[in-house]
């Protein structure tokens, strides 16, 4: 299952976060999240600005096309992308990973 849905403003990247890592980088697919990995730790919405961030770079994104939907304080977490093609989202997630 491809961690990024259809929705009424966008697409949906559902992810799992793990803050406090070695370093920021989408990890894999599991359980359909895109494991997503921080140096930040969870406090104070700094490891969702570093997740956001590594979406950002990672998919090519700008800013702007960007926000937590919602999973603010937990390890899973929504992310809405807008301005974005599904299939080309999925395309670069598998390159990232490896599928």
């Amino acid at each position: 299952m491809m961690p990024i849905e259809p929705h009424s403003d966008g697409l949906v990247l559902h992810v799992h976060a793990q803050p406090a890592a070695r370093k920021n980088a989408v990890v894999k697919i599991h359980d359909g999240r895109v494991k997503i990995a921080v140096t930040q730790a969870p406090e104070k919405g700094k490891a969702n600005q570093a997740i956001l961030d590594v979406i950002v770079k990672s998919f090519g994104l700008r800013r702007s096309q960007v926000k937590l939907l919602n999973g603010e304080t937990s390890s899973h977490k929504q992310f809405l992308i807008t301005g974005a093609v599904a299939e080309e989202l999925e395309k670069r997630l598998e390159e990232l990973v490896g599928v």
